[in-house]
């Protein structure tokens, strides 16, 4: 048989994996005895980004609409989540960087609701690595990320539950979080139905081995994973934290 044939199919293998879309690494995982939607990424090999408003400065209210824009620089949604409070402007209510520019500043003060329940944190990426810190501790830290979002409270402090959280709370809202493992992994989490934080929080920490994770909000939970066939248009969301790829060329 000529060897033509054998290098065009294996040419053609290799050109169509590289045109294959990449993939968030979704997976089912059930912790006492609640199911959750759990999206691990690694930040050197995944471009984790942060986005609030277009490039109108209109905010952008939905996972549709943000990706119709990426899709004009050539580039498409993996996976995206809403990444922390808002006003009712859609504005954050806390820290915002974007592109290393802070957008918001660092919100320490206090008030009432899940983000003055102190300690609060932020989630931020930069140079290919991730992290999850209280907000006092990255304030000391001076750490100048090229994205980062604040929101509350802290999940699990330097392995620690976060000390309000009650065990037989009857508090229960659907939830979703992100956490960093010890490896530096990033992962997301959402409940599939209304979980009390003490349990979402154990899931971060026994679970998923994650010694700083951060609540990103409730009951507008909001994910879209397009191989899990979620994308979810329930609410007008303020920050979304985003896995971005661009189209072969």
């Amino acid at each position: 048989m000529p060897l033509f044939p054998k290098f065009f199919l294996a040419g053609a293998a290799i050109l169509s994996a590289l045109a294959a879309p990449a993939f968030a690494a979704c997976r089912d995982v059930n912790h006492l005895g609640q199911d959750y939607v759990v999206c691990s990424f690694d930040p050197a090999a995944s471009d984790i980004r942060l986005y609030n408003k277009d490039q109108a400065g209109v905010p952008f209210k939905s996972f549709k609409a943000l990706s119709l824009e990426l899709r004009h620089r050539d580039e498409y949604l993996v996976f995206a989540v809403n990444g922390g409070m808002y006003h009712e402007d859609l504005s954050p209510v806390g820290l915002h960087v974007e592109e290393g520019v802070e957008r918001a500043p660092l919100n320490t003060n206090s008030g009432w609701g899940n983000f003055h329940l102190l300690p609060n944190g932020v989630f931020y990426i930069g140079d290919g690595k991730a992290g999850v810190m209280a907000a006092e501790a990255y304030r000391a830290a001076a750490i100048k990320p090229r994205f980062a979002t604040q929101s509350g409270p802290m999940l699990v402090i330097d392995g620690a539950l976060h000390p309000r959280f009650l065990p037989n709370s009857d508090s229960l809202k659907t939830r979703n979080g992100v956490g960093v493992t010890t490896t530096g992994e990033v992962v997301f989490a959402v409940s599939k139905r209304p979980v009390r934080f003490h349990d979402f929080a154990t899931l971060f920490r026994d679970a998923l081995d994650c010694p700083n994770a951060l609540f990103l909000d409730g009951t507008i939970s909001s994910l879209y994973a397009p191989e899990i066939n979620r994308h979810d248009r329930l609410f007008p969301l303020g920050p979304i934290i985003a896995v971005v790829a661009s189209f072969p060329r």
